[in-house]
C-alpha cells in the first residue's frame, strides 16, 4: 500500500495489481477525486494516508477517507453515527454496516453537485471532533447464521471458546459467514476458524 498521499492522486492506493496503470480505479475517477481532495483541505482537514487511501482529520480525530472502485469513488465519514444526514445522501457501505456513512459518486461532476452538502457534513463531523463528542458505544451483533449456531450445538468445547471471545471477534466470525451465499461454505469456513477460535483469535487475525 502507499504510504505517500500524491501517490494516491498519480498512481492509486497500491492494494491491488491495477495499481500504477491505466486501468486503476483512482486513475479512472481523477478528475471527482481531485475535487473531493480540494474541498476536504479548504475545509481545514488534515490531509493524512492511512491503510493506502487518503484520510482527513480535525482534532486527532479521523473524519473522512477518500475511496476508488470500479463503479464509483466514495467519501466515508469515520464517526457516521453522529450525523443528521438531513439531505438523505448517505448510504451504507454494505449489509453489516450499521450506519450509513458514505457519499457515493458515479459521475466526477457529482462533487460540484454536492459540494454544499460535503462542506456542510464535513464541518459537522470537524465540530463533533473538536468538541471530544463521540458516537455512541454499539455492543449488538448481526444475527449468526444458522450454521454456525449448529456447530457450536454439536461442540461444548467450541461454543464455549466461542463465547469467551470479546463481542467485535464474535462479529468478526459471523460477519465472514454471513457473507458466504451457501451453506457448504459456511460449514466448511466454520471448520477452518475452529483453531483460531479455541486460541481465542478474530477471523482476520494470525
Amino acid at each position: 500500500m502507499i504510504t505517500e498521499i500524491e501517490d494516491f492522486f498519480t498512481r492509486g492506493c497500491g492494494r491491488c495489481d491495477r495499481f500504477d496503470t491505466p486501468d486503476c480505479s483512482a486513475r479512472h475517477w481523477e478528475q471527482g477525486l481531485a475535487r473531493l481532495r480540494e474541498i476536504c483541505r479548504s475545509a481545514g482537514l488534515e490531509e493524512t494516508v492511512k491503510w493506502g487511501h487518503p484520510c482527513y482529520m480535525h482534532a486527532g480525530r479521523n473524519i473522512a477517507i477518500m475511496g476508488a472502485l470500479r463503479g464509483d469513488f466514495r467519501l466515508s465519514f469515520m464517526n457516521a453515527a453522529l450525523l443528521k444526514d438531513p439531505e438523505a445522501v448517505l448510504e451504507r457501505q454494505g449489509p453489516n454496516t450499521r450506519h450509513p456513512d458514505m457519499i457515493r459518486f458515479t459521475s466526477d461532476d457529482g462533487v460540484d453537485a454536492l459540494e454544499p452538502v460535503i462542506r456542510a457534513y464535513l464541518g459537522e463531523a470537524m465540530d463533533y471532533a473538536a468538541k471530544g463528542v463521540k458516537p455512541p458505544r454499539d455492543d449488538s451483533e448481526p444475527d449468526a447464521p444458522p450454521e454456525l449456531s449448529e456447530a457450536l450445538d454439536a461442540d461444548p468445547e467450541l461454543a464455549e471458546a466461542f463465547h469467551a471471545l470479546t463481542p467485535g471477534r464474535r462479529k468478526s466470525y459471523v460477519i465472514n459467514l454471513n457473507s458466504a451465499k451457501q451453506s457448504e461454505t459456511r460449514v466448511k469456513r466454520i471448520a477452518g476458524f475452529r483453531d483460531k477460535i479455541m486460541a481465542g483469535k478474530g477471523a482476520m487475525e494470525r
